[in-house]
């Protein structure tokens, strides 16, 4: 079923290659508002609703049996109204099934520097978007802040462990290929993403065989202005804990040339897999900062979507075989 859309809303939710506002910029003025009419009421995809989120450890957390942690909160920050996260303890999955699915799944890992999780305009938005390409989604709301004497990426890397499991054993159930199992992530979300791809060595929790699955390393990966994937001492070199390897999946990248923090981690990261010769794109846009997420800037960099989106397609994805 689909439903006429309000304009500014279709406008929001849409990314074609060549951006709308421009193509309305070059018309005609007499041309503009039988071009706004047409917009204004096509049809928008049907977009499945999302299930009840899964507890990614029902046996319980690995290592925080004994950990005292302040209560789990959501606030709305800044003119957006982003949902920011607090204080996750009990990791979840968040599963939107698309409504006509192409056998493709993605983890979304929103960003937060470890410490929250800016989850709406890098989460829940996000699924929705991936939805509406046919793709299934899994909202991942791993554990932040980070752990004491623990690595920061480490307990969250033990949720997204889990989380490829619970995908890829329950491939048949929700209509996915497991061998098409994807993440994107945002900031230290895509730093999280990044650790998952290049992910090669042993688990640091016991397995169950019910929710856990051999292959815990995604098929591919979108990161966008994903932080800290230089070496903290040696920005020339990537993070000791991501190594790019002849085996590493394909990747797409997008950041802002004016991320002035962590722009040149995305490059480094191109530059690796280039010398691989492992399947990468990468897109730097002049303007966009930090932070953006879906859609919420008025610079280029707004087209990331778009742009993820075709390369998906392009490296077949999207495909059914």
């Amino acid at each position: 079923m689909t439903t006429a859309a309000p304009l500014l809303v279709f406008l929001q939710r849409t990314r074609p290659l060549i951006s709308i506002e421009v193509s309305l910029m070059i018309l005609p003025m007499v041309r503009i508002i039988p071009h706004l009419i047409f917009i204004a009421f096509l049809p928008m995809p049907a977009l499945a609703e999302p299930q009840a989120p899964l507890a990614l450890w029902p046996a319980g957390v690995p290592g925080e049996a004994d950990l005292e942690l302040p209560d789990e909160s959501v606030t709305l920050k800044g003119p957006h109204q982003i949902e920011i996260m607090s204080n996750v303890s009990t990791p979840q999955l968040t599963w939107y099934p698309a409504e006509n699915p192409n056998g493709t799944a993605v983890i979304v890992c929103p960003g937060g520097g470890y410490n929250i999780l800016a989850y709406s305009h890098e989460g829940t938005e996000v699924c929705e978007w991936l939805n509406s390409l046919g793709v299934s989604a899994a909202l991942l709301k791993y554990r932040v802040p980070r752990r004491e004497g623990r690595p920061f990426h480490e307990a969250p890397l033990e949720d997204v462990h889990r989380a490829i499991g619970m995908i890829r054993n329950r491939a048949d159930e929700w209509k996915v290929d497991p061998e098409k199992v994807g993440i994107l992530g945002f900031s230290a979300g895509g730093n999280l993403a990044a650790k998952a791809i290049t992910f090669n060595g042993e688990r640091t929790y016991e397995t169950d065989p019910k929710l856990d699955h051999e292959n815990v390393v995604p098929d591919f990966g979108v990161l966008i202005y994903a932080a800290y994937l230089l070496e903290e001492n040696n920005p020339d070199n990537l993070d000791p804990d991501i190594k790019v390897t002849g085996k590493t999946p394909p990747t797409f990248l997008a950041v802002a040339h004016d991320d002035r923090k962590f722009a040149e981690g995305s490059a480094r990261f191109y530059i690796e897999m280039f010398r691989q010769e492992r399947p990468c794109e990468l897109h730097i846009f002049q303007k966009g900062g930090h932070g953006f997420g879906f859609d919420k800037t008025d610079e280029e960099v707004r087209q990331w979507p778009a742009l993820a989106g075709k390369w998906m397609e392009t490296m077949g994805w999207f495909s059914a075989d």
